[in-house]
């Protein structure tokens, strides 16, 4: 995460809410989000930037994910882009080719309910770089093969 300089992220992983957003909630991450740059966030409802703690700055992008890909990519300038989530996110931006490279998180942890991830992205290859690992996390590292010269995010 710390390599990056700007990141994507859907809706709901920003909050919980649906509709028109209640402007009293800033994110699930308190005061000070990890994120210390620009975060770009999918929605369907405009809302003004919103700055916190930390050098963080909300920005809601109602264009899509070519818009905040764009929007994301000038404000890192030669840093990378990282798609913080959701699975749904990560989805619309492999099924669309635009992630050079996907990292994973596992914890065991099996949740009851969510999106998955990889549904209906169609045939996407991977190749493993990395993998490391602790007593609660694997971390794991993959490039996605590209058939085409095309250039774009991590997720």
């Amino acid at each position: 995460m710390t390599a990056a300089a700007a990141f994507i992220m859907g809706r709901n992983m920003f909050g919980p809410g649906r509709g028109d957003w209640d402007l009293d909630w800033t994110g699930w991450w308190g005061a000070e989000p990890p994120y210390h740059g620009p975060v770009f966030v999918l929605t369907h409802y405009e809302r003004a930037p919103l700055e916190m703690a930390g050098g963080t700055t909300f920005h809601f992008v109602t264009g899509g994910i070519t818009e905040a890909l764009e929007r994301a990519q000038a404000a890192a300038g030669d840093r990378n882009v990282a798609i913080a989530g959701g699975a749904a996110t990560v989805n619309r931006f492999l099924a669309a080719g635009l992630v050079d490279e996907l990292r994973l998180h596992t914890t065991p942890v099996l949740l009851d309910c969510g999106e998955r991830l990889f549904e209906g992205i169609g045939r996407t290859d991977l190749r493993q770089v990395d993998v490391r690992r602790t007593g609660l996390v694997t971390h794991l590292r993959y490039a996605v093969v590209r058939h085409d010269a095309s250039a774009t995010a991590t997720a």
